[in-house]
């Protein structure tokens, strides 16, 4: 049973995405507003329980016509489902395994986890850092638009790439 209370650091917290686009390049994003919930056996992660939400409205790519496609029914319908989630069932090996829902659509997904350690700050709470990095097929989510080029190839990749850098605080 968790024992410890982990709270997110989000000032120094993000999740950052990429998907090729025109097949060509690499488009990025981050979500700007999400929350961590992480239960633990003390300072050991082993036996987490982690619950992640993210709000899908605040999706930024750093341009508002393509930020609202994205928002829109073509992608994450935002007013419809507003929030992906992410449950983890195991944290060991490095890896991260639990339950991603996107759309209302549950899928069991794998990702590379880095424990980057634990440290005090100069103001004496102890933080945590892990690193998280994955791959998911965005079609399996119900992600489907698309649109296929007049040279070959589609204007969105199936794959989106994506990296956490997430920091915790110890409760006190």
């Amino acid at each position: 049973m968790a024992q410890g209370k982990w709270e997110l650091d989000a000032a120094h917290s993000e999740i950052e995405f990429k998907v090729k686009h025109m097949m060509i390049t690499n488009v990025k994003g981050n979500f700007d507003n999400f929350k961590i919930d992480l239960d633990t056996d003390d300072d050991n992660f082993d036996n987490a329980l982690a619950k992640v939400t993210i709000d899908t409205a605040s999706i930024n790519t750093r341009n508002e016509q393509r930020d609202g496609h994205l928002k829109s029914a073509d992608f994450f319908d935002v007013e419809k489902y507003p929030a992906i989630t992410f449950e983890a069932t195991s944290l060991a090996n490095e890896e991260i395994k639990g339950n991603l829902t996107i759309r209302d659509v549950t899928r069991p997904v794998v990702f590379e986890l880095e424990f980057a350690g634990i440290q005090k700050d100069p103001w004496g709470n102890t933080k945590a850092g892990f690193i998280v990095e994955g791959k998911i097929k965005r079609s399996e989510f119900g992600l489907n638009w698309n649109a296929a080029l007049e040279t070959g190839g589609v204007m969105v990749s199936d794959d989106v790439k994506f990296s956490a850098d997430i920091q915790f605080i110890k409760a006190k």
